[in-house]
């Protein structure tokens, strides 16, 4: 087998378009649709077929994804031959995907000390996915950072960063505002602006909770990012649930916001870094994680045992 043939399916599988490939390959589009009728002919298979405009995967390519990732992964750290990393020298790349909450509230402070340890690394921040699994599976993050009670049940190894507590924010003008605590009756009689990701528009945790628990209310409003909700209910009667890390961060900014008891228990979150099992012995990224709990230590977050146990 010609292995150049596996850097082409793993481009194709990743893209799923001839061109976009070739231009990640740094082929042609002719030379990259020889590689796939090449690919076609080795598998049996046509891996990519059209549906509309677009194309997809075949069950087959599916299949194919993780372990052609991981065999040029391990092909490529063979050949780096790099036992060792040092941060105030070596040069190195990594994606993480988390939300904008933990972004403020936890890879701000990591960016800062890493900037200072580290000159030669390079993090890329990616937005977060509505599949954080599949990032980890492709290589496209090197870790996600995400609450322990969204992800769920994984096999992939994690370590807890630290938690956090809901609040309900309200403008300060609002009448039940001026109470140090929000009744129940009080809260569903207000609109509600609420934070949701992708076109399915998934909830957060605090309001899937409430959801679950049938609680009724007129949802006014939806909004891809934590940090915009404090601005975009000043001045409204708008009521909003927010994680309290976040909302102290930005009491400066976003003036005139009161923050409130919920009218019911909610669970807390529990951030929590997860990534593929391949990197755990990576001396690089066991650097990345490391200083990422650091990071986290320093916040007061919780303490705990990595579910790979090392």
């Amino acid at each position: 087998m010609d292995l150049n043939l596996l850097v082409a399916l793993d481009a194709l599988l990743a893209e799923r378009n001839v061109s976009r490939a070739g231009r990640r390959l740094g082929l042609s589009q002719p030379a990259t649709s020889s590689s796939l009728a090449r690919l076609r002919k080795m598998f049996g298979d046509p891996l990519l077929v059209r549906r509309g405009r677009e194309f997809t995967l075949t069950a087959e390519a599916e299949r194919l994804v993780q372990p052609v990732r991981e065999i040029l992964d391990l092909i490529e750290r063979t050949i780096e031959q790099r036992p060792e990393f040092d941060p105030s020298t070596d040069m190195r790349t990594f994606s993480i995907s988390a939300s904008d909450y933990a972004t403020l509230v936890l890879l701000s402070p990591f960016v800062r000390a890493a900037a200072a340890e580290a000159p030669g690394v390079t993090i890329h921040v990616l937005p977060r996915s509505r599949d954080p699994r599949q990032l980890l599976h492709t290589d496209e993050a090197d870790l996600v950072i995400e609450p322990r009670e969204l992800l769920g049940d994984t096999d992939f190894p994690s370590y807890p960063l630290f938690s956090d507590q809901w609040l309900c924010a309200v403008d300060a003008a609002n009448p039940v505002g001026s109470a140090q605590q929000i009744t129940l009756d009080e809260y569903l009689r207000l609109p509600h602006l609420v934070y949701s990701i992708g076109p399915d528009r998934q909830l957060d945790f605090a309001d899937q909770r409430l959801a679950q628990l049938g609680i009724p209310r007129r949802i006014e409003f939806t909004v891809e990012s934590f940090l915009l909700v404090p601005f975009l209910i000043r001045g409204t009667s708008l009521a909003s649930l927010v994680l309290e890390r976040a909302a102290r961060q930005l009491a400066a900014a976003a003036t005139g916001i009161r923050l409130l008891p919920p009218p019911l228990p909610l669970p807390d979150i529990h951030e929590t870094m997860y990534w593929h099992p391949r990197h755990t012995t990576d001396p690089a990224h066991r650097w990345l994680r490391e200083r990422l709990l650091a990071s986290a230590s320093d916040l007061g977050g919780m303490n705990g045992l990595p579910s790979d146990g090392t």
